[in-house]
């Protein structure tokens, strides 16, 4: 039996219809990035510190009822080991917060509506005996996992965090 030409492009009228559906049902704030992040300067010395704003915006249709955030410090700034550092504080909407290592564990305060940000901030000490020149570079990366439609749903995701030289003068 053959197809006629009205039967192909009903199938092909359905499928396009089906494909446009399925992609329109995207989330109200797809656009809307997951996290920003800036440091408060792009170089250092030893004896100072350093304060980096982690901004995570919820993208979802529903409030984020938790979020974990752990700030590490990339493989090369471990291979260096004449670095020296901290976190010694943090702030902002933070329900809780572990520093005084090389990395930083942070759960924010929630809930996050949607749509809505939530900000914290984390700070490091550079020791005074700390490296300092070429080669000398304090790097981030920061993994982040958030739970939202009461708990049903979750995201997760890696994300680079800004660092610095530390110069020596």
């Amino acid at each position: 039996m053959r197809t006629s030409h009205v039967g192909r492009f009903g199938l092909a009228a359905i499928l396009a219809l089906l494909l446009g559906l399925f992609l329109s049902a995207v989330p109200a704030q797809a656009g809307t990035p997951l996290l920003s992040v800036s440091s408060d300067k792009a170089t250092a010395t030893p004896g100072s510190s350093v304060t980096l704003t982690l901004t995570l915006t919820n993208p979802h249709d529903t409030p984020v009822q938790f979020v974990y955030q752990s700030v590490q410090p990339t493989y090369v700034t471990t291979q260096n080991t004449g670095l020296k550092y901290a976190f010694s504080a943090c702030g902002g909407n933070v329900s809780a917060c572990d520093t005084g290592a090389t990395s930083g564990l942070v759960h924010h305060t929630v809930p996050v509506a949607a749509g809505a940000t939530t900000t914290i901030t984390l700070t490091y000490a550079i020791a005074a005996d700390s490296a300092c020149g070429s080669g000398a570079r304090i790097d981030f990366y920061t993994y982040i996992y958030d739970e939202y439609q009461a708990g049903a749903a979750s995201d997760s995701g890696i994300f680079d965090v800004p660092g610095n030289e530390v110069t020596c003068s």
